[in-house]
């Protein structure tokens, strides 16, 4: 759905949730149950009883007027997607408690800036440093976390930091980096799945494009996981997102969505020779804080050792009790860098003068 197209529908009493900044989600449910997501409260309940069952009816029977798709019990599911915005609606004849609807907000703008990843305690001022090289160095980078952990925000942050010259293609099967709108004056283009064109179908044209930066959506798909591979193993660079809760686990999570019989050792060793940094970023309440945190938990280098054998070093990690371990890049990832022109130092987060090695330590 266009964004002309878009604007005939009436939202009534909903509108007043999609114009605040602050919430990313909306949620109806069960009857009368209106869930919010928002970046500084996490989710939580609001009673709003003008907002009920035939408001979201109407709203449902007006996305699929104007869409000119069904939505009844033959056809129970329907999405409408704008430029920022897309929406999921659920007919009571799938959802016995009454129709269901998400709205998900994915506007055309870069939330994180290094200022507020400081101040907001989202990642150390030397991590934060040290992936700015990463991305400066053209390392693969893939983030991981569960849904809501901010993901999309800190994989635009990361695209944002690129070289202006830099040609940066995204694909997605559902629109929300936006980086072409966000940064109009660069070379982005933004490409889309659908029924017809495959990530495979997109990637092929995308190699032809000569970018330097393949960004692409979630890799939740067989498909999408062998795009990852095939983008990463022909010389471009990626940053993507996985559903995982753990950054070691990274390469054996994108093992999991393969819908063939490959090799499980060959396909992890590719992973672990072309995807240099896996990130883990959780979100949660914190009572510390008064309010919900999202921050990086662990950083890890991925590399194959000298005997061809993928290793995992773990450069940081954080357990919710404020204790960490870290430890410097090796000298795979040193190397990589420096022939890209990012030089690091051997001792970069000044372990050894330190003497805290990678043992747990309390967090500053």
């Amino acid at each position: 759905m266009n964004d002309a197209i878009f604007s005939q529908i009436d939202f009534g009493p909903l509108k007043e949730f999609i114009d605040i900044d602050d919430i990313t989600d909306i949620s109806y449910s069960n009857g009368g149950q209106l869930w919010l997501k928002s970046l500084t409260k996490g989710v939580y309940r609001v009673e709003r009883p003008e907002i009920n069952n035939p408001l979201i009816e109407k709203l449902a029977f007006q996305c699929s007027n104007v869409m000119g798709k069904t939505f009844n019990m033959a056809h129970p599911f329907l999405d409408a997607e704008s430029t920022e915005l897309r929406l999921n609606f659920v007919h009571d004849s799938i959802a016995t408690n009454g129709v269901a609807l998400v709205i998900r907000k994915t506007p055309a703008k870069i939330r994180l800036n290094k200022e507020k990843l400081l101040n907001e305690e989202y990642v150390r001022a030397d991590l934060l440093d040290f992936l700015l090289n990463c991305v400066q160095g053209h390392a693969n980078i893939i983030v991981s976390g569960e849904t809501g952990s901010g993901k999309t925000e800190l994989v635009k942050y990361l695209a944002s930091t690129t070289k202006e010259n830099e040609k940066i293609i995204t694909i997605e099967d559902t629109l929300e980096l936006h980086l072409d709108r966000i940064f109009p004056h660069r070379d982005i283009v933004a490409m889309k799945t659908n029924n017809i064109a495959s990530y495979s179908d997109v990637l092929v044209t995308c190699m032809r494009q000569n970018p330097i930066w393949i960004l692409l959506s979630e890799v939740r798909s067989a498909e999408a996981v062998m795009a990852v591979r095939n983008s990463i193993s022909s010389g471009h660079h990626i940053i993507s997102t996985i559903h995982s809760d753990k950054a070691a686990l990274i390469p054996m999570r994108m093992y999991s969505l393969i819908e063939s019989n490959i090799d499980v050792e060959q396909f992890v060793t590719t992973i672990h020779r072309y995807v240099q940094i896996g990130i883990y970023v959780k979100g949660y309440m914190s009572e510390k804080l008064g309010r919900f945190q999202r921050e990086i938990m662990e950083i890890c280098e991925f590399y194959v050792d000298d005997d061809n054998k993928p290793q995992v070093n773990t450069i940081f990690q954080k357990t919710l009790d404020g204790k960490y371990t870290l430890n410097n890049p090796t000298k795979h990832l040193r190397s990589y860098l420096a022939i890209q022109g990012v030089i690091l130092p051997d001792d970069l987060f000044h372990i050894e003068s330190s003497n805290i090695g990678s043992e747990m330590i309390e967090s500053l």
